[in-house]
């Protein structure tokens, strides 16, 4: 069987999931990429299996599998995900709206409607916190830029997207999962993804200091643990279910499919 191309998202969220991926060359070709873009290669046919945001599960030519059992998931606070506003929340009329980004801008754009009573202009922004902030009224800030940035340092307030999403539903939220084409991931590869998962897991203290380095390792470490899950189970699909019923109902996406498993 050929190589399995597989486009994960660079940040240390998805370090788990790929765990010794990289040294299964004869099985896989890894290949790191924002979340935006493993998405539209996917939707490109560039590779066969995408960790791709959730949203977009609903936005390829054609219906996609789903890995079963994996997934970048949150209940409560997620740390990674959060709007940064540099004026009180009601008074937010601009947010800079990360472009790395598909769940978390079809996520905010839902909870400014449900939760938060807001109609504010998106302006699209690559991820530099200090730009947006000094464009905006508020920022949109996902992935390792989202974790490390200092509220009080750039004296603005974070809204944790994965908290506000529970508070609104009470269900985990879903923000990335392995998907590709009918036929595109073996029984065995499967099942290696699902041991790089556990494996990654199990070596997560090790995956954040590595990735991290001495001065963020605590919070690295805290945030694989607590706040970052690595399961898509019955409380997690039925958010995700959620998720969707809410995009299509905002007009995020033309309409909703049924979630399929390889």
């Amino acid at each position: 069987m050929s190589l399995t191309r597989l486009g994960a998202v660079a940040y240390l969220n998805a370090r788990p999931l790929v765990y010794g991926l990289e040294l299964k060359t004869s099985h896989f070709a890894l290949r790191f990429d924002a979340p935006s873009k493993c998405a539209a290669l996917l939707h490109e046919h560039a590779i066969d299996l995408g960790m791709i945001p959730s949203i977009e599960f609903l936005r390829g030519h054609e219906p996609y599998r789903i890995v079963p059992e994996l997934g970048i998931t949150s209940e409560g606070p997620v740390a990674s995900v959060a709007l940064f506003c540099r004026t009180p929340l009601s008074a937010v009329r601009t947010i800079a709206a990360d472009i790395s980004s598909r769940t978390s801008n079809a996520l905010l754009r839902i909870l400014c409607v449900e939760r938060f009573g807001l109609d504010p202009e998106f302006v699209p922004m690559a991820p530099d916190p200090v730009a947006m902030l000094e464009r905006c009224d508020a920022a949109l800030i996902i992935g390792d830029p989202a974790l490390f940035l200092d509220p009080e340092a750039q004296s603005v307030r974070k809204i944790d997207l994965g908290e506000e999403w529970t508070a609104l539903t009470g269900l985990p939220f879903v923000w990335a999962f392995w998907a590709g084409r009918t036929g595109a991931l073996s029984p065995e590869r499967l099942t290696e993804l699902q041991n790089a998962r556990s494996a990654g897991i199990a070596a997560s203290d090790r995956i954040a200091d590595e990735y991290c380095g001495p001065g963020r390792a605590a919070l690295c470490r805290s945030y694989l643990r607590e706040n970052i899950h690595y399961v898509l189970g019955e409380r997690e699909q039925a958010g995700l279910q959620s998720f969707y019923e809410l995009a299509r109902a905002h007009e995020l996406v033309e309409a909703t499919r049924p979630i399929v498993f390889f």
